[in-house]
């Protein structure tokens, strides 16, 4: 069993930006646990734990997408969540609705809840993480990935298994 999402990758430079708001965060005391760096991603679609790994990476296989601009936008939370919001546009709801689409019709289950673009920074999130400054920067979205999540010394690795697009 694998647990799988696909997801965009943040660019260095977008990792950079976080890590700067990240460290804002813990100088202003918001407590919590911080998602590391090498982990920030966007998800797409989030799969969980499937023994369908090829069918998968078959699904996506096919998938067609033109790049697409990301660029954060202001801080938001679900419940104790706290994220950096990511501008909505056609190209990023396209490119989520491509995937989901592909793996609903090649039969591979996944969170269907409707998509909300950010990415995660601080799960069990609690002080005054309104007075941080919220991440700025764009990249270009040419690829997306096939994500695994494990498990390695108590700590969540993500790793990459398949990439698509560009």
């Amino acid at each position: 069993m694998s647990r799988l999402f696909v997801a965009v990758q943040l660019s260095e430079e977008m990792k950079k930006t976080v890590t700067g708001t990240l460290h804002e965060m813990k100088k202003l005391g918001v407590k919590g646990s911080y998602v590391p760096v090498q982990n920030l991603h966007l998800t797409l679609a989030f799969i969980g734990e499937t023994k369908e790994t090829e069918a998968v990476k078959q699904a996506l296989a096919g998938l067609a997408f033109k790049p697409f601009r990301l660029a954060f936008s202001d801080f938001g939370s679900f419940g104790d969540v706290l994220y950096a919001g990511v501008k909505g546009n056609q190209g990023l709801t396209g490119c989520a609705r491509s995937v989901r689409d592909a793996l609903g019709s090649a039969g591979i289950p996944f969170d269907a809840k409707k998509f909300e673009p950010h990415v995660t920074l601080i799960r069990k999130a609690a002080g005054n993480w309104k007075a941080a400054s919220s991440p700025k920067g764009e990249m270009m979205v040419k690829r997306i990935s096939l994500m695994k999540s494990e498990q390695k010394d108590g700590k969540t690795v993500y790793r990459e298994i398949a990439g698509f697009g560009a």
